[in-house]
């Protein structure tokens, strides 16, 4: 993800994933904006959640877990999750991959919320289940592209075909292991 994300740092228009929207960067004039602001919280995200499930850094160092854990909470439901819904919108491969992302930027936003209103209220198991599933959504952007490397390796679908397949296919296997974890864990 780094390296992806790093093609971006001069926030130029015709970079990786942007030279196949170039009709949304001249139509929609938010949409490069949203793009980046999506790319800049997101990447935040994955790393401040790895540390959310350390059982050493959660004894040990808790107001650092606290600390990631507000990164964490703020990229995603300040920016990262309602970015990724607008950007969901003008996603390739029609309103198959348009619903899937749009799902995915919902339930994103919402898990990671309840999480940090469970929090508040003491209620720490249903926090971290709620963690377990918003952390699992975040992991979408990796799993996402490892499912595209598979399937073109094994399949060599068309790309079109292959886009609206890892829509779906980046976050719902991952919430249906995030839900296996918490009822193993019960």
């Amino acid at each position: 993800m780094a390296e992806i994300i790093w093609q971006y740092r001069n926030f130029e228009l015709d970079t990786s994933f942007l030279q196949i929207k170039q009709t949304e960067i001249t139509e929609i004039f938010w949409y490069r904006y949203v793009f980046y602001a999506h790319v800049t919280f997101a990447i935040l995200a994955l790393p401040a959640g790895f540390t959310q499930f350390s059982s050493t850094i959660l004894r040990t160092y808790p107001r650092l877990h606290i600390a990631f854990g507000y990164l964490y909470v703020g990229a995603i439901l300040i920016v990262a999750a309602p970015s990724g819904f607008l950007i969901a919108m003008q996603a390739n491969g029609g309103p198959v991959a348009q619903i899937a992302f749009t799902l995915l930027a919902i339930f994103w936003f919402y898990f990671t919320l309840q999480a940090v209103l469970k929090a508040k209220t003491g209620d720490f198991k249903a926090h971290k289940n709620f963690m377990i599933r918003s952390f699992a959504l975040t992991c979408s952007a990796l799993t996402l592209r490892y499912w595209k490397l598979v399937l073109v390796y094994f399949f060599h679908p068309y790309p079109m075909d292959l886009y609206q397949l890892v829509a779906w296919l980046g976050w719902i296997p991952n919430l249906l292991i995030a839900e296996w974890i918490i009822n193993r864990n019960k």
